[in-house]
């Protein structure tokens, strides 16, 4: 289980540092960071820390379809962790 934690825990930074990285670039006209490897961070257990860059930073909070696609990923990771939640409390 601890392993587990740290694993979220490292690939939620990973996923918040590449869409600050993602727009700093943009707004500097340097090289981006390919949209399927921001989902791909998102789906790999970093959809929090996606979510919350994506917010912070300002950045692809309206482009489409890749705005929806982050909402859906972040739905699927909620109830999966509803389950696993509900899963593991019971005795």
């Amino acid at each position: 289980m601890t392993a587990l934690l740290w694993y979220l825990a490292a690939v939620n930074l990973a996923a918040f540092a590449a869409f600050g990285v993602d727009k700093q670039r943009a707004l500097s006209g340097g090289w981006r960071i390919p949209e399927r490897r921001l989902l791909g961070l998102a789906v790999a257990g970093g959809g929090v820390g996606a979510a919350l860059g994506q917010r912070l930073f300002r950045h692809k909070t309206s482009k489409e379809p890749f705005a929806s696609r982050l909402r859906l990923i972040l739905a699927a990771q909620a109830i999966v962790a509803g389950l696993l939640a509900t899963l593991l409390s019971r005795p």
